[in-house]
């Protein structure tokens, strides 16, 4: 269950995310991962700013060894540029530090993690006062770089809206292949989903199922009775129901539980579908709210001063 992206390089449409809040002992978080392995997992997103790449590189490492993925190309890894790292002159370096903590030669897939920089050596996720004039346009030819090395085979952004998108199109001479943004029932991302699907732009959902039990979560998704209903009559859970209708927009997901059960029922999204009424449905009867607004981005002090700033008024 692959999608062939812009670069021609294969990625695997259900991610493994590796984010949360604590974070569990590396050893734990190893663990996990490898359990992911077991199940099924064969792309797995991380990030410079998640603290897990160092616990998921030992989990490929070990699955290696075991024998559970045959080789390197059998498993497909993202991970992201930092805030602090982005500028043209840091990005190389950044993911040469990302590569030596994952313990690998080359990442299936880079991202540019936000459209934004900030002052090296920021701590955590308050950047007020801390924020610098961001240079897509070199930040992307660093990224460019980085490709034609071959320590990435292919790059990308996140939550990139339609402007950025454009603006990044005009200079870049590699297109970014993938755009990963919050995408799930209760934020559709229509406009944003047309437009790279015209630019030949892979997208990629984060917080497939509303981030239910994070902070900034919802249970718009996990609680809606709709889902509920439609769950029913196909004898699926609500998660497998809302992870499908994704699929069938055309897009991956990046799912996150480190639930054995949960974990190997996020995978249970073949050999079934969605009706057309359930889809006409689901389109028109979710009322539609973002669940991160991006409140950390936006400053006075900063290149967004307003929520539409930040996402290009993308709705």
């Amino acid at each position: 269950m692959d999608v062939v992206l812009s670069s021609g390089h294969r990625m695997p449409l259900i991610g493994f995310g590796t984010f949360t809040i604590p974070l569990p002992p590396p050893d734990v978080l190893t663990s996990i991962f490898l359990e992911a392995i077991e199940a099924g997992y064969r792309h797995f997103d991380t990030a410079a700013c998640y603290g897990s790449e160092g616990a998921l590189g030992r989990a490929v490492a070990e699955a290696l060894d075991r024998g559970l993925i045959e080789n390197r190309s059998h498993i497909f890894i993202t991970t992201k540029l930092w805030c602090t790292d982005a500028h043209p002159d840091l990005v190389l370096p950044a993911l040469k530090k990302s590569l030596k903590r994952l313990g690998l030669e080359y990442v299936d897939l880079y991202l540019i993690h936000w459209p934004a920089r900030v002052k090296e050596g920021t701590e955590g996720f308050d950047f007020k006062g801390k924020f610098l004039p961001f240079d897509m346009k070199g930040t992307w030819e660093a990224m460019e770089e980085c490709s034609k090395l071959g320590l990435a085979k292919s790059i990308g952004v996140s939550n990139f809206g339609t402007k950025k998108l454009s603006q990044l199109l005009v200079h870049a001479t590699i297109p970014p292949a993938v755009n990963q943004v919050e995408m799930n029932l209760a934020w559709q991302q229509e406009k944003l989903r047309t437009y790279c699907s015209e630019k030949g732009i892979h997208v990629s959902a984060w917080s497939p199922l509303a981030a239910n039990g994070a902070a900034w979560g919802s249970l718009a998704v996990m609680e809606s009775p709709l889902l509920k209903e439609i769950a029913v009559a196909k004898g699926k859970s609500v998660a497998q129901v809302a992870l499908r209708w994704i699929y069938e927009q055309g897009s991956s997901f990046i799912v996150k539980s480190f639930n054995k059960d949960r974990m190997r029922g996020n995978l249970q999204i073949l050999g079934w579908e969605l009706s057309q009424e359930d889809l006409e449905r689901l389109k028109l009867q979710i009322p539609q709210k973002r669940g991160y607004a991006g409140e950390n981005y936006i400053s006075e002090d900063g290149p967004y001063k307003t929520v539409d700033e930040l996402w290009d008024g993308d709705a």
